[in-house]
């Protein structure tokens, strides 16, 4: 018998990737993919159960269907549907709980991948330059989606206490960006014009949705050798993107406003519901946020296939050109510097100071 792969989360469309891929795998058996929502995309010849895990009722699943691979994808900042943040806590925090009390009952369940956030470090002024997987956050979350994985991961440490038995893999991803991407900051860099707060340039990193999925899908397997895929990683494509290169490179204009007035446009692009400007994201959009990935590399043996840059260009592309795409800027500046320049007295054109 092959392996038996449970994943939460697949009415989204990372989620659905997941599934898809996992189960192209020779080493999986089956695969049953369970959301409280039905996806709108198709899962391939993964079995699909409609179940809510904030419900015991998960706990009756993994004890039908012989499972041995838990991947939990249902920690998320985005609400799905008309789930509001209310609904979307209680997802993230309260079914984590109880899939990892399930997980705990089963003495079948012997991997457990559970997909976090580097959003657990927070962001703050004094923050170090580099987090790696031990650095305590200078300030923790104090609420949203970023307390959410603090919690979660607080709960997924104590499972781990209870059950040496199982491989726990907690995978702390950075901004995930790509042509599919569905998250609060992608939503912010789709909009026509990018508010920021004045004074601070901060610097960012993503990962491309390909490498979420192939990061997930190697934890999800015995390690090969000479790697470990148990404990904690930070994944990030290599490399940084300031805010301002970002904004570049999209073609939209910057405006930079003061502290108080960021946090009102925040709140009325909430209100709208055009993205989730939240008081998170405008502290990551202050102080940015920037982890080492050696364990990535080194213990995990895995290395993105594409940089922060890259990632962050595919995601450009998707989008289309903005208000100033940066050719047609590039061509407006050599048109500007091939026009002829002005003379005086002399016929000598104007001189400009070293400053």
């Amino acid at each position: 018998m092959g392996k038996v792969v449970l994943v939460t989360g697949v009415a989204r469309q990372l989620g659905g990737r997941f599934v898809r891929r996992i189960q192209r795998d020779p080493q999986v058996d089956r695969v049953i993919a369970v959301d409280a929502e039905p996806p709108g995309h198709h899962l391939g010849g993964a079995d699909f159960v409609q179940a809510d895990i904030r419900q015991p009722a998960i706990a009756r699943l993994l004890a039908e269907h012989n499972v041995d691979t838990v991947v939990h994808m249902d920690v998320t900042g985005t609400p799905l549907g008309s789930g509001g943040r209310a609904t979307l806590k209680e997802t993230n925090v309260i079914g984590t709980m109880q899939l990892l009390g399930a997980c705990q009952k089963s003495p079948l369940v012997k991997r457990l991948v559970v997909k976090s956030s580097t959003n657990v470090y927070g962001s703050a002024p004094r923050d170090p330059a580099v987090f790696t997987e031990n650095t305590p956050p200078k300030s923790l979350p104090s609420g949203g989606f970023a307390k959410d994985t603090v919690e979660v991961e607080g709960y997924v440490r104590g499972f781990a206490r209870r059950r040496p038995d199982v491989a726990v893999c907690v995978l702390r991803f950075a901004n995930i960006l790509g042509p599919s991407a569905d998250s609060p900051l992608a939503s912010y860099f789709s909009l026509p014009v990018l508010p920021t707060v004045l004074g601070y340039d901060p610097r960012l990193q993503f990962v491309h949705e390909d490498d979420v999925i192939e990061v997930l899908r190697i934890a999800s397997h015995e390690p090969a050798r000479g790697t470990l895929n148990s404990g904690t990683f930070n994944i990030a494509g290599d490399g940084v993107l300031l805010l301002s290169q970002c904004a570049r490179r999209l073609g939209r204009p910057t405006v930079p406003l003061l502290m108080p007035a960021v946090s009102w446009v925040g709140s009325l692009v909430r209100t709208l519901g055009v993205t989730d400007f939240s008081p998170e994201q405008l502290r990551l959009l202050t102080h940015g946020r920037v982890v080492s990935t050696n364990q990535m590399r080194d213990t995990l043996g895995y290395r993105a296939r594409h940089t922060t840059a890259e990632t962050f260009a595919d995601f450009a592309r998707s989008r289309g050109p903005g208000l100033l795409p940066p050719e047609a800027l590039a061509g407006a500046i050599d048109r500007i510097a091939a026009l002829p320049v002005p003379t005086v007295g002399g016929g000598q054109p104007p001189t400009q100071s070293a400053n």
